[in-house]
């Protein structure tokens, strides 16, 4: 076995150092499967799961609360102001996005925000379930 030299060393480590995060942040991201009657009904086919709550430590919110927003494949959480700002990630399933100004897209993995006060329209455009889940930041 050859011997490996410094130079080789750091590299290696910072390359591993690099890459660890990608895989945390690929696995946190997963959702587990939700039953039909998990959690409570938004609009027909949309349901929200509690997921946890903690403490901010942003001044301007006192804490953050994680939901999933499950979507049955079609269905549509029809346009309503939203009651706090809030960071949203697709975590599976395809949107379309609706807001007062523009209409976007969105695929697993895709993250937009929603504003406290405007109005926002989702509906999964895929085949299959599809799940948001959502930071909402609660303010202090």
């Amino acid at each position: 076995m050859n011997t490996m030299n410094r130079r080789s060393a750091i590299a290696l480590g910072m390359t591993a150092a690099a890459v660890t995060p990608l895989f945390t942040l690929a696995t946190s991201a997963k959702v587990r499967e939700y039953g039909p009657t998990e959690g409570k009904e938004l609009a027909p086919g949309v349901r929200v799961v509690e997921v946890g709550t903690g403490n901010a430590d942003i001044p301007a919110y006192k804490s953050i609360a994680i939901v999933d927003v499950v979507f049955q494949p079609g269905a549509v959480v029809p346009a309503m102001v939203m009651d706090n700002d809030m960071v949203c990630t697709i975590v599976s399933g395809e949107f379309t996005i609706k807001k007062v100004d523009k209409e976007f897209k969105l695929k697993e993995g895709d993250m937009y925000t929603c504003a406290k006060g405007k109005t926002d329209e989702a509906t999964n455009t895929s085949a299959v379930v599809g799940v948001h889940r959502l930071a909402v930041l609660i303010p202090a």
